[in-house]
């Protein structure tokens, strides 16, 4: 269960999703935090380049297997506005890293980029653990779902 310490992280996550979106990108955002809570790394997503890999959870596990030690990574906890895609589920399932909690669900994510009419994505939208079953996932968190719905919208030139 997600405690209300960490909806610190959460929210910083979709701060960072509402900067992407800022800056003319997707509006995702992830945090990177060590076992004894301390932040380690942050990104948000970067697809806008036209590489379409540069997803924050990925570099954040890119960035895990560089500075962490296998144990540092196993204890992390990886905060994000989006549930993780196949291939960021991989990544972090490969490189070792702990928990990962999310505010929104591929499953949530699909259904409004669906209603808004934009063309599905050409890698299917998985769950995290049919990807790495063995990764703990926490999420959807509700108390923020909206806030990460709504820049999602925005991104799509949709307004209420």
């Amino acid at each position: 269960m997600v405690k209300d310490t960490e909806l610190r992280y959460l929210r910083r996550c979709v701060d960072l999703a509402r900067e992407a979106l800022e800056a003319g990108d997707e509006p995702f955002g992830s945090v990177l935090v060590a076992g004894d809570g301390t932040v380690l790394a942050e990104d948000r997503n970067r697809v806008a380049s036209g590489d379409h890999t540069r997803h924050p959870e990925f570099e954040l596990a890119r960035w895990s297997a560089a500075h962490m030690s296998p144990a540092e990574r196993a204890a992390a906890t990886v905060y994000t506005s989006g549930e993780h895609c196949p291939m960021c589920a991989a990544a972090h399932a490969w490189v070792g890293l702990g928990r990962i909690v999310y505010v929104a669900s591929s499953a949530q994510l699909a259904a409004w980029l669906g209603e808004l009419g934009v063309p599905q994505a050409p890698v299917r939208a998985l769950p995290v653990n049919e990807v790495a079953p063995g990764v703990s996932v926490e999420g959807p968190v509700p108390e923020l779902v909206e806030q990460v719905r709504q820049l999602h919208r925005r991104r799509q030139g949709a307004t209420d």
